[in-house]
């Protein structure tokens, strides 16, 4: 009898540690993490454009805390993702550009959503959260499901593309589109279909706190979304980009001027689409925040509303005719600024029990490596350790506290990037080249103060606050085989090859013999004729330097008859180009 009790009362002891773990987990808030692709300061409480029509990001703006100064840690979409993911800036993770892979990069760092799976929390996403894959052991729930490595559910696309903007060239993505679909929401899918899910996850009540992702893809390329977010955007009304001047490269360095110039821009202005692309825009940011309105209203009347932070971001902005740019890859304001808000309900964070207060704006320079920081020490979990960005509760709590960091937003060459002060703007180039700006009078940057010697000691500051050349990590360039693959094109008796049309700037391609015999590659040139670049042995791979637009063709060797057997028409990027085996 003695022993059972004493039993019966160790089974009590050892139940007390899992019902006081347990008891914690359930008062642990919920985390509701939401991206916005491609979205710069185009919305209302931003007054990037007067247009725009964004009620669902305001309504989420004036319920919490919004930063008007942050910026992306990078400036294209898979850097800036793994940034967030990580915590660890690009210049210390060797992450610098859209081409390469996170898990090649980085093989074994956890991502946000694991460090809160490691402590307790069930983690659920859907949608474009990383850079078009879902690094499926990361989360417990996925949708569209997780071994297809795939975040996009089903959209609606035209047969016929493109609908407003002529494909140019090899060099133009495909994407650059926009146009008005005849469908519902519902019809239309995609962001409608993930924001269902989302919403369903939302109006549930769960056994222990989640951290929920949810990927809204609009404003990212193509600009197609249900006729009816078009409608209030009359083409005859629209208002170009606020921050458009035409002389706006002519103080700038070669550095400045190449990353600006861009032959999108001189595209559209040549088809007469510019406006057109700017209602585009403005039409899918307003479609975005539709989809946003979805998310908040099913959180707001379900049973997590007052147990769940949200956070919303954008991976980067976007110029849309800004330096004569059109896309992002710069370190402009255009591409760098971007939304960052937090809403914290009070009683429910350990980190900042108060919470958050309404209507509160911050305008201290923060960056999004500060997310995930700021979000370990608001659940009250342990952060990583390795996280390179400040946490930004200090800023929660009172957002004119005072703040010892700039915001840094990297390019994807390692030396290249953009400084945020309180009210300035360093801008410096991996060959030297500088730009700097004084926001509080030139918020559109278009005036470069970096040669003035009255602002000598101001750009010594700010250099002085800038990562220095042995601080980059070299960049580790993606591995053959997980480069895109060219289309092989095989040989038609009769039938030549088309000829080159190349133009754009060279990068390189890998081309892959994977017949068991050697084979000869020719270069079509402008006029349809062939010239040799050698031979390719048997089973082997080899670099070559080319241009979008440029053919390729595959011979048997000269002394084989010189057969031919296929050709390659090179793309806008660096590729793979496997010629088949026998």
């Amino acid at each position: 009898m003695k022993l059972t009790l004493f039993h019966c009362l160790a089974a009590l002891l050892a139940l007390i540690p899992a019902v006081a773990l347990a008891d914690r987990d359930a008062r642990r808030p919920n985390v509701l993490f939401v991206a916005i692709d491609d979205l710069n300061d185009w919305i209302g409480c931003l007054g990037g454009h007067p247009q725009t029509l964004t009620p669902n990001l305001d309504r989420l703006a004036a319920s919490g805390v919004l930063f008007t100064n942050a910026h992306t840690a990078a400036a294209a979409c898979n850097p800036s993702r793994t940034a967030v993911m990580t915590g660890l800036s690009p210049h210390r993770s060797g992450l610098y550009s859209n081409e390469q892979k996170m898990r090649e990069v980085l093989p074994d760092e956890p991502i946000l959503s694991q460090h809160f799976r490691d402590h307790g929390y069930w983690a659920g996403g859907s949608g474009k959260i990383l850079h078009y894959f879902i690094d499926a052991p990361s989360w417990d729930e996925y949708f569209p499901d997780k071994p297809g490595e795939n975040p996009f559910p089903d959209t609606y696309y035209p047969e016929k593309r493109p609908v407003s903007l002529p494909r140019a060239g090899a060099w133009q993505y495909v994407e650059t589109d926009w146009g008005a679909m005849p469908v519902s929401d519902e019809e239309f899918g995609g962001d409608w279909s993930v924001t269902k899910w989302v919403g369903e996850q939302l109006s549930q009540e769960h056994d222990r706190p989640f951290f929920l992702a949810c990927g809204i893809y609009r404003p990212h390329e193509p600009w197609f979304v249900p006729e009816k977010y078009f409608e209030p955007f009359p083409l005859e009304e629209i208002q170009l980009p606020p921050g458009y001047q035409a002389d706006d490269l002519d103080d700038l360095p070669p550095m400045g001027v190449k990353t600006g110039r861009n032959r999108y821009f001189a595209h559209i202005l040549e088809c007469d689409q510019w406006k057109q692309g700017v209602q585009g825009y403005l039409a899918s940011i307003h479609f975005a925040d539709a989809m946003l309105g979805r998310v908040l209203d099913a959180l707001d009347s379900g049973p997590n509303a007052e147990n769940t932070i949200v956070v919303l971001w954008s991976d980067h902005g976007w110029h849309l005719g800004e330096k004569e740019h059109w896309q992002k890859f710069t370190a402009w304001r255009a591409c760098t600024r971007i939304p960052l808000m937090f809403r914290v309900p009070a009683g429910i964070a350990p980190g900042l029990p108060e919470g958050s207060r309404a209507g509160s704006v911050c305008d201290r320079p923060v960056d999004l490596l500060g997310i995930f920081p700021t979000l370990t020490e608001l659940a009250g979990i342990p952060s990583k350790q390795n996280v390179d960005g400040p946490s930004l509760v200090p800023l929660l709590k009172n957002p004119e506290a005072n703040w010892d960091h700039v915001a840094l937003t990297f390019l994807h060459e390692p030396g290249s990037f953009g400084l945020s002060a309180d009210h300035w703007r360093y801008i410096h180039y991996h060959n030297g080249d500088e730009e700097l700006y004084d926001i509080q009078t030139d918020p559109h940057e278009w005036t470069n103060l970096a040669a003035d010697p009255a602002h000598a000691g101001k750009l010594d500051e700010l250099r002085s606050l800038a990562p220095q050349p042995g601080d980059f990590a070299p960049k580790k360039e993606a591995s053959v085989g997980s480069l895109d693959s060219l289309t092989w094109h095989p040989a038609v008796p009769g039938v030549n090859p088309p000829a080159s049309h190349p133009d754009g700037a060279n990068f390189q391609i890998v081309l892959v013999n994977q017949r068991d015999r050697p084979v000869e590659l020719h270069w079509i040139d402008r006029k349809g004729n062939a010239k040799s670049y050698g031979v390719i042995g048997a089973g082997k791979a080899r670099e070559q330097s080319t241009r979008p637009g440029a053919v390729w063709q595959i011979r048997e060797v000269a002394g084989a008859g010189g057969k031919p057997l296929g050709h390659f028409v090179v793309r806008d990027r660096r590729a793979r180009a496997e010629i088949p085996g026998e």
